[in-house]
């Protein structure tokens, strides 16, 4: 049976004869280094890192206290448990030893049974710790493992409800997923956080789903929508927002599925909220909606070509459409090599 590996201790005091003392008790559990000096002990502790320090005070060059914070501001042996042990005790001594992030604090002349149960104590409190942290990085790795999962089947759920709304809407399929991928890159090149990006083009995934209650009839008609037919075309917003409000997205995406076609001047629906009150990912869908609708095919008329696109965007800037958001959408559909696949 192999033996379990022992303990390393460093024993840092000027006396030789207290090093040569605590080894020949403690040795029997332990592995021992001895350091005379303070920057002996700086110089090896990295080296070696020890279980536990025990740390004289009285020495000469560099005293215990300033060894003692040298070495808790080195990340290599800050978390390595330190015992003062030494004839200074003093309660204004103890309080600064433990101040200077000591665990424990031993008074000269010390008895073995007692330092040899201290040492202990404490190692077993740094292994139950360390157990700890162990047991948190692999319930961290399992709560990772099971949000990555939770985010396939949600995205699988997402591109399930965007498909089923193209094949209700075959004239505009394709539609959905160029708008989260032209208002995902705005949302980049605008520098928002990799969380608002990844609500832009969910949401955007999704923007149009409730068209799925609008007859097909009426979104695969050749020519100009009647008056009552556009009324009706514009209660998408509300039955998208309807259909995923109750799901549990970490954003509010059916807030943003609502707004996306609410304009900065009021003139927008279905609440003609303005500026400040809609949310700035819903601006940015809102934009790269437009600029992907007239550069493609509609039943109602062929595609208008990126110049009509940029001059409508360009026009309406700051007036129904946020300006940042053009300025970046214009910037980015100006390269004719601009690619709306993921």
């Amino acid at each position: 049976m192999t033996q379990s590996k022992k303990p390393l201790l460093m024993i840092i005091d000027d006396n030789q004869l207290n090093i040569e003392t605590l080894t020949d008790y403690l040795e029997p559990d332990y592995a021992i280094h001895g350091a005379l000096t303070g920057p002996d002990a700086l110089s090896s502790a990295p080296e070696i890192k020890p279980d536990l320090i025990l740390l004289d005070i009285m020495m000469p060059f560099m005293d215990g206290f300033e060894i003692c914070r040298k070495l808790k501001n080195d990340p290599v042996t800050s978390g390595i448990p330190i015992i003062f042990i030494t004839g200074k005790g003093d309660e204004a001594d103890i309080a600064q030893g433990f101040e200077m992030g000591a665990v424990d604090y031993i008074t000269k002349p010390f008895h073995m049974p007692e330092i040899h149960m201290r040492i202990n104590h404490h190692l077993n409190i740094c292994h139950a710790n360390e157990n700890i942290k162990q047991t948190n990085i692999q319930l961290e790795r399992q709560v990772e493992k099971k949000n990555a999962d939770i985010k396939q089947m949600l995205c699988a759920a997402i591109s399930a409800m965007s498909q089923m709304f193209e094949n209700n809407d075959p004239s505009t399929a394709g539609h959905q997923q160029r708008v989260a991928k032209l208002a995902s890159d705005i949302a980049r090149e605008m520098h928002l956080s990799d969380d608002q990006i990844e609500a832009i083009r969910i949401a955007g995934l999704l923007h149009d789903i409730g068209k799925i209650r609008i007859p097909d009839t009426i979104l695969s008609r050749p020519g100009p929508l009647l008056p009552s037919e556009y009324e009706l075309i514009r209660i998408h917003p509300q039955v998208g927002y309807d259909l995923v409000k109750h799901i549990p997205f970490p954003w509010p995406v059916a807030e943003f599925i609502l707004q996306h076609h609410e304009k900065l001047n009021g003139s927008g629906y279905p609440y003609g909220l303005k500026r400040d009150d809609i949310h700035l990912e819903s601006k940015i869908i809102c934009v790269a909606d437009v600029a992907e609708a007239m550069t493609s095919h509609r039943p109602y008329r062929p595609a208008l070509g990126i110049d009509i696109a940029e001059g409508e965007l360009l026009k309406n800037k700051n007036i129904l459409f946020d300006p940042k958001a053009v300025d970046v959408c214009m910037s980015l559909m100006s390269d004719n090599n601009y690619n709306f696949d993921w």
